[in-house]
């Protein structure tokens, strides 16, 4: 089999032995791909020492069809991000963006716009910063990468839905849509209007400036990957808490 080239970022990893890693990297090109990098731990040799989680790199892959495991044939560190070794609320961020990329995307399943999303947003919640610097705009990093992984699995919330004038509109996560009931069906969340206001902006590729308004997307958008997954991953509880139905 020849070997595929990609960059990728590290989004889970086990010691396999003394030398050698089980390593999940988030691919441009290929996807999510689970292999095994022997002699990965070494200091010298084709992987750098090792790959740590959360670092962008440039690697090879054999990817055999059938087999659970690809060969990594080597590892080209090319990007870390300091802040999440030294922030505490970096690291969730990007432990919990992460933990999605493995949770809800198909093994090699190409995602290259969402890849670069992901990028995207551990440069901004990742990046060094020096005394007296403004904190980067993390929340809105994140939520563009959350939005981003909904619209790319298929599970974008209908906000063309969100008709009338109402100042809370009732959004129905089993139906994905927004809908017009009283009294508010089963299971049926609250949203302002000025959420989902901020949401359309933010799927029209359009930045959203109001920090509460973000706030409430993000609480948003991350219960319906709540509902899409069928249950609260640890790490989303370690960014938002319990996560609320409405916003």
């Amino acid at each position: 089999m020849p070997t595929a080239l990609d960059e990728g970022i590290c989004i889970r990893h086990w010691d396999f032995s003394e030398t050698s890693q089980t390593v999940s990297l988030f691919g441009r090109a290929l996807g999510v791909v689970r292999g095994l990098a022997k002699g990965a731990r070494r200091e010298r040799g084709a992987f750098d020492g090792g790959i740590d989680l959360l670092s962008r790199g440039e690697f090879g892959a054999i990817v055999r069809p059938g087999k659970e495991l690809a060969t990594l044939t080597e590892w080209d560190l090319l990007e870390v991000y300091p802040r999440l070794r030294t922030d505490l609320s970096a690291n969730r961020a990007a432990f919990y963006m992460a933990d999605l990329v493995g949770r809800m995307l198909a093994a090699e399943d190409p995602h290259p716009s969402l890849f670069d999303r992901m990028v995207g947003a551990l440069r901004t919640i990742g990046a060094a910063r020096g005394a007296g610097e403004p904190a980067p705009d993390g929340a809105s990093a994140l939520l563009g990468f959350q939005w981003a992984l909904l619209v790319e699995t298929g599970h974008r919330p209908d906000l063309e839905s969100a008709s009338g004038d109402l100042e809370v509109l009732v959004f129905q996560p089993s139906e994905g849509m927004f809908v017009a009931a009283v009294p508010a069906p089963a299971g049926s969340w609250k949203v302002r209007r000025s959420t989902v206001d901020a949401l359309r902006a933010i799927d029209a590729g359009q930045a959203v400036l109001d920090p509460e308004a973000i706030h409430r997307c993000n609480r948003f958008v991350a219960a319906c990957i709540r509902h899409v997954l069928g249950t609260e991953p640890p790490t989303m509880a370690a960014v938002f808490g319990t996560t609320p139905a409405g916003a």
